[in-house]
């Protein structure tokens, strides 16, 4: 059974996915915050920011109460994998894991069909049907689907640079920016020319150098 949005006049499989991106375009039935009105898609989002308003830790670090969570400080990693031997703090995490032995994806998006081995994954694709972006930056307003990219996306407000290089200090925003870096002191090239041989430490070199083949400029 198909669903129309009469805002958008476009079809979706899914009256929960119709009824997102209803609110995303109008925000009518959006969850708010009593504090300062703001509107959030799922109720989840909106506590979440509550806390951002009473400074409250949803969870604490406590000996017998957050076992899982002591894991991280401990290191201990208690579930093996009967196939690779990878090892793993939590027996969820042991579970998901297996899905990459026996390639099972039970979670299927309703619209496209994609399946992933986790429902978190479902859920963050969803919104590329629904064109939700629910990580606002406080600073700037700017949008984006995913928290990494937001917390990318920060530090060209703070202009940290927390990943330095061991060999010369150098300091980047990000680690792939550092990882290209490191490529001027191994003098790695690993991207090389199919036509004669040529290498290049990056893809992009690489791209700009098949142009004098093709005569390509444009």
């Amino acid at each position: 059974m198909s669903h129309v949005s009469d805002v958008c006049k476009k079809t979706f499989k899914s009256a929960l996915i119709l009824t997102r991106q209803n609110r995303n375009q109008t925000g009518k039935g959006s969850p708010r915050g009593e504090i300062c009105e703001k509107p959030f898609i799922q109720k989840g989002d909106l506590n979440a920011h509550y806390r951002s308003h009473t400074k409250e830790m949803a969870y604490s670090c406590e000996k017998n109460t957050l076992t899982d969570h002591y894991r991280v400080h401990t290191k201990e990693r208690p579930y093996s994998c009967d196939v690779c031997g990878k090892a793993f703090s939590r027996k969820s995490f042991l579970t998901v894991h297996y899905r990459v032995h026996t390639k099972e994806r039970p979670y299927a998006c309703e619209v496209c069909g994609k399946e992933y081995t986790e429902k978190r994954n479902l859920n963050r694709h969803y919104l590329m049907h629904t064109n939700e972006k629910p990580h606002c930056c406080d600073a700037c307003g700017s949008a984006f689907l995913r928290k990494s990219d937001l917390n990318r996306h920060y530090l060209t407000h703070t202009k940290e640079k927390l990943h330095s290089c061991e060999v010369c200090g150098k300091a980047y925003s990000r680690k792939s920016h550092l990882n290209r870096h490191y490529l001027k002191h191994t003098k790695e090239n690993r991207h090389s020319c199919e036509v004669c041989g040529k290498a290049y430490s990056r893809k992009s070199h690489l791209n700009r150098h098949y142009l004098t083949h093709t005569k390509d400029k444009c």
